[in-house]
């Protein structure tokens, strides 16, 4: 064959593999109003960058008919190219190849860019859009999945691990995703599940629609499967783009440092009345991080799911931090189960990839009743403490307003590590409420008085002003200052500086046993 031949059977079967499943599937996939995989990673790369790798992988399947079935690239393309000129290595699965779905080899290209990105220390991101394991190939489906499960616990806090939820994602599909660092998912268009609605049908009765079962909405906000939610594809990238900004491409790196583009020393006259002066009166606790933080921008993670808890990415100075927040117009900012769960697997995240914790807090503490004590918020909120105690990256506290009994220790107080903690002057750190606290200590005086609810009344202002203030704890150096709230991010800026160049290890094991 001559050379020229030989070039254009290279371009043939280069132009058949990238052909995906041919016009009809591709026109077919446009009318659902989702893109095709490598329409995707267009999005998602910068123009020219994508290099594609294993294009001409076949299938091995004979079974079932398999044998006289084409599946161009293995149903799913994957590469490594730059996303805002950063390396980034990245999978798109194709549905319109057999719908997607994983077999032997399409499993073995995923597995081989997921080593290639730990190789090289990039994060790595799944787009995902699958009808599940190809089951004409049975257990070498199995297997497959096996090793891609297998690969992202291995990269866990190596590298960033980021899944995109571009269509359907059922049964063992899911775990991979619930494997990762964050889960993106698109209104109307991103499902997952572990059984689908005709099986639940067909076992439990219940009749419930795809995406009631496992839709965008449902996984944000009822289940906290998923972290972003978004409209859709374009408005998914963009959010995406914007996370990975804000990352380190590995665990042996620093988060990309911008210039500061916001003066230090800036104060913000609104934070002085942001807090009621009523105890009992809630407040978005937004409205205090969004003025501190560069810019005014905050990347909220998790904002459907366990909302009396805040937890997102901003950058201070230039550089990022994590956030974490009580939020008092929720549950008055208690913490429960899902608050728990959210915020500990957050720190845990930011530990690992060298991104310093900033913590608000104004809890009035763990929220009671039966069905949390029954759903086990012991076991739940001993994550926080553990959470906390293990990060041994910078951690920043301030405390706005309540911090009592056990919360105050779980919101990283100095007890469990805190580098640097404020008060702002309303703070109230106590075992309790002063009402509550009143009727323990004084129940007997209150109960002889000749006008009870007037002794209680003075009682809960004396206990008030003995113990509920930041300055008692300020005195025993469990607050390092008390802070004018209009200069928190002054305050906030000259630690995060100070500690930026912290050091501190734990005790060398294999690793320990949170409480999961």
């Amino acid at each position: 064959m001559a050379e020229q031949d030989k070039l254009e059977e290279l371009r043939r079967r280069e132009a058949a593999a990238r052909a995906g499943g041919g016009e009809k599937r591709v026109q077919r996939q446009h009318e659902a109003g989702k893109l095709t995989a490598r329409e995707r990673l267009a999005k998602l790369y910068d123009p020219g960058s994508f290099n594609e790798l294993d294009l001409f992988v076949k299938h091995r399947a004979t079974e079932f008919g398999m044998t006289e079935v084409q599946a161009p690239a293995e149903g799913v393309v994957t590469g490594y190219g730059t996303v805002d000129g950063r390396p980034v290595v990245a999978f798109a699965q194709d549905f319109t190849v057999i719908g997607g779905t994983l077999g032997e080899m399409h499993a073995a290209k995923i597995v081989k860019a997921m080593e290639l990105a730990a190789k090289i220390g990039t994060p790595f991101i799944g787009l995902n859009d699958s009808g599940g394991a190809r089951i004409q190939e049975g257990v070498d489906a199995l297997n497959g999945y096996g090793g891609i499960f297998f690969r992202n616990t291995l990269n866990s806090g190596v590298i960033p691990q980021l899944s995109v939820i571009l269509g359907p994602c059922a049964g063992g599909a899911v775990y991979s995703p619930a494997l990762t660092d964050f889960i993106f998912m698109v209104d109307q268009t991103s499902q997952m599940f572990i059984t689908g609605p005709q099986v639940i049908k067909a076992v439990t009765g219940e009749e419930v629609s795809a995406e009631g079962l496992g839709g965008a909405m449902t996984h944000n906000q009822t289940s906290g499967v998923a972290h972003f939610f978004t409209a859709d594809e374009d408005e998914c990238f963009s959010t995406l783009k914007k996370l990975l900004s804000l990352l380190p491409s590995n665990n042996l790196e620093e988060p990309p440092a911008l210039p500061p583009s916001d003066p230090a020393d800036r104060a913000d006259e609104a934070l002085a009345a942001i807090v009621p002066e009523d105890p009992n009166k809630g407040y978005d606790v937004r409205d205090v991080i969004v003025p501190i933080v560069d810019n005014r921008d905050f990347l909220e993670v998790q904002p459907f799911w366990g909302t009396n808890m805040v937890t997102g990415f901003a950058r201070l100075m230039g550089r990022t931090i994590g956030i974490i927040a009580n939020q008092p117009k929720v549950l008055a900012g208690c913490i429960d189960i899902n608050a728990s769960d959210k915020a500990s697997r957050f720190i845990r995240f930011c530990d690992a990839f060298n991104i310093p914790l900033l913590t608000f807090v104004d809890t009035p503490g763990y929220l009671p009743g039966t069905d949390q004590e029954y759903g086990g918020i012991i076991r739940h909120g001993a994550k926080l403490l553990y959470a906390y105690s293990e990060a041994t990256v910078p951690k920043l506290t301030v405390v706005l307003r309540k911090a009592y009994g056990g919360a105050y220790l779980a919101m990283c107080s100095r007890s469990l590590g805190a580098d640097q903690a404020f008060a702002w002057p309303q703070a109230e750190i106590a075992v309790m409420g002063p009402e509550g606290a009143a009727n323990i200590i004084f129940r007997d005086e209150i109960a002889g008085s000749a006008d009870p609810p007037e002794t209680r009344r003075r009682k809960i202002k004396e206990y008030r002003e003995k113990l509920h203030n930041p300055y008692v704890a300020a005195a025993r150096g469990f607050v390092d200052a008390v802070i004018d709230p209009r200069r928190t991010r002054p305050a906030l800026a000259a630690a995060l500086e100070i500690f930026s160049s912290k050091r501190e290890s734990r005790p060398s094991k294999k690793h320990g046993n949170i409480p999961v």
